[in-house]
């Protein structure tokens, strides 16, 4: 985890969060404030030692996140049972240490047949919820100033920022449309920076008996918040079954399957995983490509339907069981393709927003342009610039796009540096750059209609 100085959020941010942790999330004192019962995290504790043997108090605390106390009275439990036994002392060491009984083996066995997830006590669904709803992204209000300042370094036209802004204080979804290359991706990431405080995310959450795993180390940012050897200590630091983190920021585009909005079940590891909408709760939903997914657009708008509109998904587990999450998200559609391509007005009207990218300005690329060469280091002179712009751009028709000066300037950087010349970029440079940067359509034939020809 990184060191909270050291992280992107500020250290106001994350002294605020710490305050607000106390409240949020109090660091349980007994069993009956995790919200689970004595039997459920016995067999946590018997798969702890199934799978590492002898352990200690305080290495029992640390693997499973709640205090002495009540390890205590569990491995009271426990032996009380039959299920461990005190192993000697070794050495200088002042811990007592604990192993399973052949009983303890067997039930331990079983309750691994029954679930397979090894770890944090998880947090009971009813209190989950209650800190996603307390934590909510939709709780700021975004303005003006917000807005330029988490896109002051971005050549950015100020119409569409004035749209981007309100659609953050809405709390419905934004479709983003538009050619491909005009910035839609890279903007929804950067909007954010406009979401810089800090939330909790809980290892996993119970619903009844069975646990869903939420954190993802992939997309959730922690921030380490105490010393390990604050770990065991009551009424000290908050509760560690949860991890304070950046707000998560989740990004799927073609690869999107439809099981991956549902919970799904590792048969062979015996364990459940939270969906991505779950997983991204209190952060940023953003589905790129849209349309390119393995599964229709009306498919994948129908599973938002319900949740857009009640602010809450309803997930399966199987076997006709069934509960419900809190849905807080910014939800970003991200397209090159029409909307009304991709879903008709009903399903549009839900959305809200629909903000539509368009090609630069000449002055504009002119001015990613020169931010793009400041960045290479490279020498272009103005004149360059305008037969970039008025004779290959406006002579073969192509429209002025954010991805085109970084990457025509790239590439006429690697072909300078191939011919031996100095790094400045010429007409020259910029001409062979074009040429293998656009596919040629000069002696292309569509098959569709050489097959009627045929």
């Amino acid at each position: 985890m990184p060191d909270p100085l050291k992280s992107s959020t500020s250290i106001n941010e994350f002294q605020l969060a710490m305050s607000r942790m106390a409240k949020l999330v109090a660091r349980p004192v007994k069993i009956e404030d995790t919200g689970l019962s004595e039997s459920f995290l016995a067999d946590l504790a018997a798969k702890h030692m199934l799978a590492r043997g002898v352990l200690t108090i305080a290495e029992l605390s640390e693997l499973m996140g709640l205090a002495g106390a009540i390890v205590e009275r569990l491995l009271k439990f426990m032996r009380d049972e039959a299920r461990i036994e005190v192993r000697p002392r070794i050495g200088h060491e002042q811990s007592l240490s604990y192993a399973l009984t052949e009983r303890g083996r067997n039930t331990a066995l079983d309750a691994m047949m029954r679930s397979g997830y090894v770890g944090p006590a998880p947090v009971p669904l009813k209190q989950y919820a209650n800190i996603a709803r307390a934590q909510t992204i939709h709780g700021r209000k975004i303005s003006k100033s917000d807005m330029q300042l988490a896109f002051d370094d971005l050549v950015l036209d100020a119409a569409l920022v004035d749209k981007l802004g309100p659609s953050m204080n809405s709390g419905r979804a934004v479709f983003l449309y538009g050619p491909a290359g005009t910035g839609k991706t890279y903007v929804s990431q950067r909007l954010v920076r406009l979401f810089s405080d800090l939330v909790f995310v809980p290892h996993a959450i119970a619903v009844d008996d069975i646990v869903v795993q939420i954190f993802d180390h992939q997309l959730h940012k922690a921030i380490s918040t105490k010393n390990a050897s604050d770990a065991i200590m009551l009424g000290k630091g908050f509760d560690p079954r949860f991890y304070l983190c950046e707000r998560p920021v989740a990004i799927t585009g073609g690869e999107l399957t439809g099981d991956m909005l549902e919970v799904r079940y590792d048969h062979a590891a015996r364990i459940y995983e939270a969906p991505l909408q779950l997983k991204a709760n209190n952060g940023m939903f953003i589905i790129d490509d849209m349309g390119r997914q393995r599964i229709t657009p009306a498919e994948l708008f129908n599973r938002w339907i319900v949740p857009l509109e009640e602010k809450r998904d309803y997930l399966d587990l199987g076997f006709g069981k069934h509960f419900s999450t809190p849905f807080d998200v910014v939800l970003i559609f991200s397209t090159n393709i029409h909307p009304m391509e991709l879903a008709d007005e009903a399903f549009l009207r839900r959305i809200g927003y629909k903000i539509e990218f368009k090609p630069l300005t000449a002055e504009a690329y002119s001015m990613i342009w020169n931010q793009s060469c400041k960045e290479s280091r490279v020498l272009c002179e103005p004149s360059v610039l305008d037969y970039v712009i008025n004779d290959l751009h406006a002579t073969n028709n192509v429209p002025l796009l954010p991805c085109h000066p970084r990457d025509l300037i790239g590439m006429a950087i690697d072909y300078a540096t191939y011919s031996g010349e100095p790094q400045q970029i010429r007409e020259s440079h910029l001409n062979w750059a074009w040429q293998n940067y656009f596919v040629s359509v000069q002696n292309y034939v569509d098959p569709t209609e050489d097959q009627l020809a045929v």
